[in-house]
Order: structure tokens, then sequence, then C-alpha cells
């Protein structure tokens, strides 16, 4: 979205702007029930699509940050897995299944799997490949460091 085009339609559309903004005052402070919200969002959708955004804009904004925290917190991730290896202990389950574990992150998967589920402070961030090299150095690492007893 352009800045340039809001603050036209805003110069453009002021006084609906203010009078959808003293309905929706009115609406949040008078009345009392559920159906405030649903008023309150029929406004807000109103005015957007009165400015023009539309839903397909909308849903596009949300997946590109969506995806963007995402390869975030895949990129913080890495860093913590490479700082935490030597912390990491190796504990195997029955069936070939292991889990890892590090101060931060948690590691479970299967020795008949290429793929392991990564969780950083708890948060998942998905099911990782082994064919990572920072998944591979951490497991490996792992399997070196004292292996803790298994579950």
């Amino acid at each position: 979205m352009n800045i340039e085009v809001i603050k036209e339609f805003v110069m453009q559309n002021w006084l609906v702007i203010v009078v959808a903004l003293i309905i929706l005052f009115f609406v949040l402070n008078v009345v009392k029930t559920m159906l405030k919200w649903a008023i309150a969002i029929i406004i807000i959708a109103a005015l957007l699509i009165y400015s023009g955004i539309s839903i397909e804009q909308i849903k596009q904004t949300v997946t590109d940050v969506q995806s963007s925290t995402m390869d975030t917190l895949k990129k913080e991730a890495t860093s913590i897995m490479l700082n935490e290896a030597s912390k990491a202990t190796y504990a195997a389950g029955k069936n070939g299944e292991f889990t890892i574990t590090s101060p931060n992150v948690e590691i479970k998967g299967s020795t008949k799997s290429d793929k392991v589920n990564v969780m950083i402070r708890g948060i998942s961030v998905g099911e990782w490949k082994l064919d990572n090299e920072t998944v591979r150095t951490f497991v490996e690492q792992a399997r070196k460091n004292k292996t803790a007893p298994a579950s």
C-alpha cells in the first residue's frame, strides 16, 4: 500500500472519516452488548471498502507478515541451535524415536524419518528436514554430548 494513496484518500474524504469515527466512538461508549462490536466491525469494514482496500490486499498483507515472522523465527532458531549445540542432550526412545533438548531448543524425531519437529522456547517452528546443515550439526553434537536416559 502506498502512503501517498492513503494521504490522498484521507484528504478527500476527511468528513466521512470524522463522521464514521464519531459514530464508532458513540457506539463503543453507549451500546453495552456484543452488538457494539458487530457495529464497530461493520463501520470499520465499510471505511476499508470505501477507501478501496480490498479483502485480497488485507489477506496478502496478513500472509506477508506471517511469512516474514516465520522466516525471522527460523533464523533465530538456527542461531540458537548453533549456540546451544554443546549443551544439547540426546535421549533415545522406543522404535527409533529420539528427543534432543537444550535450554531453548527441543527436537523430536525418528531415525526412520528424514524430518524432525523443532520447538524454540516452547513454540513450534515446524517440521524441518535433517538435510538442513544446522539441524544435522545440532543432532550430531547432541549425540556426542552426554546422552540423557531414555524416556
